[in-house]
Parts: C-alpha cells; structure tokens; sequence
C-alpha cells in the first residue's frame, strides 16, 4: 500500500500539468518558416538525447538488510548433503563454539584455531572465517574461505562467503567466478543473484547483469536495489521500454526519488517521447529536487517542442538556481531559442544572464554574449548604433574575432555604408577560417556597385580556398553579367 503521506506519483503529475497543457496544441501546430533555422551543422534544434550516465549502485542497503546478515551470519552448521561430513566429535566441538559466539567470539576463534589441521573438515575453516568476519577482519576471513574451498572443491557455502568478501573489497573478478560457482553447485539465492549482477555492472558488461538482477529480482520482487540495478543494466543497453516499465514501479513506490524520475526522463528521450520526459522532469521540479542540469534539459526539451515561452522559463529556472554558475551553456540555450525564432525570449534570457552573472562572465563566453546580442539585434532588421557598439567592443577584447569583424561588415553593409563594409570584410579576409566567406561577401557588395571587374577575382579566390556548389554558381552569374555590360 502507498504511503498516505508521501506524493503520489497522480498528485505530482498533476501539479505539472498546468504548465504543460500547451504541449499538445504547440506540438501539432506547424512550424513557422523562422522557427526551421539550423542549430548548426547537424539541422534543426532536435530534442536532447539521453544522457547514459546512470547513478551507480549503493550496496549499503544490501549489507545493512536484516535478512541477509541473518543468511551470512547463520552459516556455520552443516548441510550433509551438499558440504563436508564431519565427525561426530568435531560436531561437538562446532557445538561449542556455537555457544561461545554471542558473547565471546576472540574465545571461539581461538578454539577453533588450535583444533584445525591439515585433516580436519573444511566446516572448521568456514566457521573460523566467519567469526573473523563478525570481529571486522575481512582479509584474515578470506583467507580461510579459500582454504576451506582447497580441501573440499565443492564447498557451496564457501564460495557464497568468498564472492561477498570480494564484492565489498571490490575484486570483481574473483566475486563473478566464486558466485558462478556457487551458482553452478545449486546454491543460487537472490543475495548471491543481486551482487553478480553488480559485478557484472561495475565491469559495463549489462547483458550479464540484466540476467543476473532478473534472477534477483525474480526470487525477491520487494528488493528496491535489485529492480534499480536491472533498470540501469537494460537502460545502458538501449531497452528504453523495459526501463520505463520498471521505472514506473519505482516511481510508483518511492515518488520522491529524484533519480528514477531523471532516470525515466532520459529513457523517455531515448523513446523519442520528449514530452513525456518534460512532465518527470517538471515533476522533479514540482518536489523541489530538480538541478541546474534538469532544467537545462527540460529547456532543451522545449525548445525541440516550439513550446519557447516554457523554454525560457526553464532557463531562467536554472538561472536562479545557480546565478553563479558558467555562462557557457546558458549561452548555448540562448542560441537555441534564436534559432527556433524565439528572439524575444532569447533577448530576455541574455538580459538575465548580464543581470545575475556578469561578474563571473569570462573574456571568452563574454564575447559570445555581445556577438549574440548583435546577431539578435541584426536578425530584427539592419541593427542600430548599439549593435556597432557591441560588436566593436568584441573586437576591441579580440581583434582577430573573425565572426564579430564580418558582423560589423553586414551591419554597415545593410546599413547603406558599403566602403566600412569592405574595411571589415578585408580584416576578416585575413583570418584563415574566415578568408573564403569574407572574400564571398566582399565580392557581393562590389557586385551591387556594379563592380564586377573587382568581383570575380574575389569570388575565384574564395572558391579555390573552399569550394562551394553556389558559389560556384554565383561566379557563372557574375561573369555573364559582366559580359552582358560588355
């Protein structure tokens, strides 16, 4: 039964709901022809993938679980069928350690110690690891285990205790081979199950361990770290289905976990399901356990959606949550908006970003702050004076900031002032990276003056340096026209 006082998963999908009740409308509406702009060379601003970083596994509640302490601790009779006979006069001497245990386990060791010799049962090196164990001696336990599997091969109880050994001390290898070996003797229980699948998990080997944590899971449905650790193993390989459905469990149980609510955002990316990853992590936001990262990716989310007015207010979320953190990303957010067609909300989030973050602005991102300013001033029409401004006070951190000298050539270009345009155009022409496309626009004002003559030199040069379809076009255009003046 649900716990009456935690949220339900129902409530805080509802507390999300508001915001996204535009989702639908927007996500069937065409896109405008300003909203198809590339982010880039890869296309349009697609939905972000899935981050494949999961959290990793904690065994604490593993060795802290009562029933499983019982189940280790309880190992020190016989099971004749499967393990070593012994006599029945070191069965009484088993007998009285056994009673030594609760209250006096240095005595009980060292009775056991003084009565194991090369012939006596493995039972004894067993018990005597086990005490060891209790008493916080892991090594000298292990020790004994192995010595207890050297005289009886087939020792099932052993190898369970050598693989937990190896486990906590973090011997992957050893524990994988100790647990299939218990497991190959029959000795299989969910513990034994769950930690192989974790090795396996540790090693980023998943199939295994997707086996393993089934396994698990199947003999102790109620575990939370055995669903947890298959969730994870099928997430990293891609099963975004069965990691959704095993996260609705989870999340079901436990709905103020922040991590299976981030953990089934991003397997819902990984089923191209972006709005269902917006309302977990609008949940997440909703329960006060959302991050800086979150929100960036509801945002991102958004964005791929058209949604921009949510878009910005995820990003300024974010901002507020962090007022301090690197303007990096925030910055790529903002160039996200702008070429979505969200100009106003990329306005806004720069205002934001100079508000609360300026001091800790670096020379570099501060550049592309001012250059996409600039950009958005120019993308409303042919920019103004503070646009000028801008740019030349990027020039003025970095004179050789090529893309910045052939804004400031468009600016006055577009502005009617066509000598200022070449002036820019000719300084960037010397930046390597920006020769061609430099060389392709000085060219083009030239051809509005009807310069063809200085034109195609221009244009020739830039298509030796970097070869284009349409430029190459541009250059049989400009030819004939000057032939036609001829």
């Amino acid at each position: 039964m649900t716990n009456p006082t935690r949220p339900s998963r129902f409530v805080i999908a509802a507390l999300v709901s508001l915001a996204l009740s535009a989702v639908s409308a927007h996500a069937a509406a065409p896109l405008r022809a300003d909203q198809e702009k590339d982010n880039g060379p890869g296309g349009v601003w697609k939905a972000p993938s899935p981050s494949m970083q999961v959290g990793t596994a904690d065994l604490r509640s593993v060795w802290d679980d009562p029933t499983f302490q019982k189940s280790f601790v309880a190992g020190y009779g016989v099971n004749p069928d499967v393990e070593p006979r012994i006599s029945s006069d070191d069965m009484a001497l088993l007998e009285l350690v056994r009673q030594l245990m609760p209250d006096e386990l240095p005595a009980a060791e060292a009775l056991l110690r003084d009565s194991i010799r090369e012939e006596t049962s493995a039972v004894f090196d067993l018990t005597l690891g086990g005490i060891q164990y209790q008493q916080e001696r892991a090594d000298d336990a292990l020790v004994n285990y192995r010595r207890a599997v050297e005289k009886y091969p087939n020792f099932r109880r052993a190898y369970r205790s050598i693989g937990l050994i190896c486990v906590r001390k973090a011997q992957l290898d050893d524990a994988i081979n100790a647990f299939n070996k218990m497991i190959e003797l029959g000795g299989a229980d969910p513990y034994s199950y769950g930690l192989l699948g974790y090795c396996h998990s540790q090693k980023q080997d998943y199939q295994p361990a997707e086996a393993a944590y089934r396994n698990a899971l199947l003999l102790q449905p109620t575990n939370v770290e055995w669903r947890l650790g298959l969730t994870r193993a099928v997430f990293k390989q891609g099963k975004f289905e069965d990691a959704a459905s095993l996260l609705d469990v989870l999340i079901q149980t436990y709905p103020e976990k922040a991590d299976f609510w981030l953990l089934q955002a991003h397997t819902y990316l990984g089923l191209k399901e972006p709005q269902k990853a917006a309302v977990n992590l609008e949940a997440l936001d909703a329960i006060g356990k959302s991050s800086v990262d979150s929100l960036f990716t509801l945002g991102d989310i958004y964005v791929s959606e058209a949604l921009l007015d949510l878009a910005l207010n995820a990003y300024q979320r974010a901002l507020q949550k962090d007022p301090a953190q690197s303007s990096a990303r925030i910055i790529r957010s903002t160039e996200g908006l702008a070429a979505r067609g969200g100009l106003d909300q990329a306005r806004s989030l720069i205002g934001k970003v100079k508000e609360s973050a300026s001091a800790s602005i670096s020379d570099n991102d501060k550049r592309k702050l001012l250059k996409l300013e600039a950009r958005l001033s120019m993308a409303g029409g042919a920019g103004d004076e503070e646009t000028a401004r801008v740019l030349e006070e990027v020039i003025e951190l970095d004179p050789l900031d090529g893309e910045a000298l052939m804004l400031l050539g468009q600016y006055h270009n577009r502005g009617g002032r066509p000598d200022q345009a070449i002036l820019y155009y000719e300084r960037a022409a010397r930046i390597d990276s920006f020769a061609a496309n430099a060389k392709v626009k000085m060219a083009q004002v030239y051809v509005g003056q009807g310069r063809f003559g200085e034109a195609l030199p221009l244009l020739r040069d830039a298509q030796s340096l970097r070869p284009r379809e349409d430029v190459a076009r541009y250059i049989e255009q400009v030819e004939r026209a000057s032939k036609g003046r001829k």
